[in-house]
């Protein structure tokens, strides 16, 4: 029963048909990473043909002062605490000054923690400041569990949250947060932050109010096979419902520094298979990241060849994985971002957040001005 198992799941993964839970632990438990691997391909094939997506970003995290104390978390610490910072106004100004001196800087990133104090009014001045200083750039910001926190801090609705954040010039939601949507596994790495049914709600609510989104998936800490794979069926079904995911990121999970670091960080053939599975299980939506920063860029390039279309952007500076002990650079060029796309057979596309390419005359020969002179330097600081 167990191979007839198999080979009906492979038989389905090779013609490009939907996956049940059952189909996809069957694919897991074979362990065929080349076959996988080839699967996957032919799916980002049909979805992007040789197309491979960057965009020229710039991350921003206001804050590592953080009210959830997860297990899960390096980047966060309590008020009072040394490593403690907040970026205010002019810190948020010098940064967006560097940014517009970017060459085609299509997106603000901004994710943080849940600080103590800072009220709802700040956030919302920040995505102000940041559409008055870079008015055609999107802004891509805040996570569905900040978008609870500003709920539960106002009193508001996660929808009239969204609302006045959107009238102030959101663009879209990143996906983080999301973790592994099982209400078990959250108990133990993230149990004062926004529940699974609270991630799902803010995440159908934004869609419903046209707010595109990314998702997302953190694995290799304490969740169970079936609950990695549910978890990707359960952002299938919410696409089948709204369509309103752009990308979907899986983050291997970095334990240095965390109250988890007893746990071993799962090796590149765990990130390869999980890329390619989640590619192949989440038939509805586009694009697939391979998020450099996370996986380091040998392994994200490695990753175009298993289902992934996407390597994120020049980011800047990132601080909260770093935190967890990632030895990435914080940025990249742009022209280092083709290099490796071209390298590795396909054909590098520039994007803006809605996946609209940048006309190749926007580009220009001078890429290498893609990021910001923060770029390039490898620091130990954080998302």
């Amino acid at each position: 029963m167990e191979e007839k198992r198999i080979e009906i799941a492979r038989g389905k993964a090779a013609r490009g048909e939907r996956l049940s839970l059952e189909d996809a632990l069957a694919l897991y438990e074979d362990n065929d990473l080349l076959f996988l691997a080839e699967c996957a391909r032919k799916m980002k094939e049909r979805k992007s043909g040789r197309n491979v997506y960057y965009n020229v970003n710039r991350h921003i995290n206001l804050t590592n002062i953080c009210t959830s104390g997860c297990p899960l978390c390096a980047f966060q610490c309590e008020e009072g605490d040394k490593r403690g910072f907040v970026l205010e106004t002019e810190d948020i100004a010098r940064i967006l000054a560097e940014a517009g001196r970017v060459k085609n800087l299509g997106e603000i990133h901004i994710v943080s923690a849940l600080h103590p104090t800072k009220d709802f009014a700040y956030y919302l001045n920040v995505v102000k400041q940041v559409r008055a200083a870079l008015p055609d750039v999107d802004i891509k910001a805040f996570t569905p569990v900040e978008i609870v926190h500003f709920s539960q801090m106002t009193g508001k609705s996660i929808r009239e949250v969204l609302e006045i954040l959107q009238a102030a010039g959101l663009s879209s939601l990143p996906g983080g947060g999301a973790e592994i949507l099982s209400d078990r596994v959250r108990r133990e790495i993230c149990p004062k932050k926004a529940t699974a049914a609270e991630w799902i709600e803010t995440i159908r609510t934004a869609h419903k109010l046209g707010i595109r989104t990314n998702c997302t998936m953190m694995y290799g800490h304490i969740e169970t096979i079936e609950e990695r794979l549910q978890h990707l069926i359960t952002l299938r079904d919410i696409q089948d419902e709204t369509g309103g995911f752009q990308a979907f990121v899986s983050f291997p999970f970095h334990p240095a520094n965390t109250g988890l670091e007893h746990l071993q960080r799962v090796g590149s053939w765990e990130d390869m298979k999980m890329m390619a599975l989640s590619r192949l299980i989440l038939d509805n939506i586009d694009h697939i990241k391979a998020f450099w920063i996370m996986l380091t860029m040998p392994i994200a390039q490695l990753a175009l060849g298993f289902g992934a279309d996407d390597l994120d952007g020049t980011i800047g500076e990132e601080k909260i994985i770093h935190a967890a002990g990632a030895k990435t650079n914080t940025g990249i060029t742009r022209t280092r971002l083709r290099q490796l796309i071209t390298e590795a057979g396909f054909v590098p596309v520039e994007r803006d957040t809605f996946y609209h390419p940048v006309a190749e005359e926007q580009i220009g020969d001078n890429a290498e001005n893609a990021v910001d002179d923060g770029a390039g330097r490898a620091e130990s600081g954080v998302q």
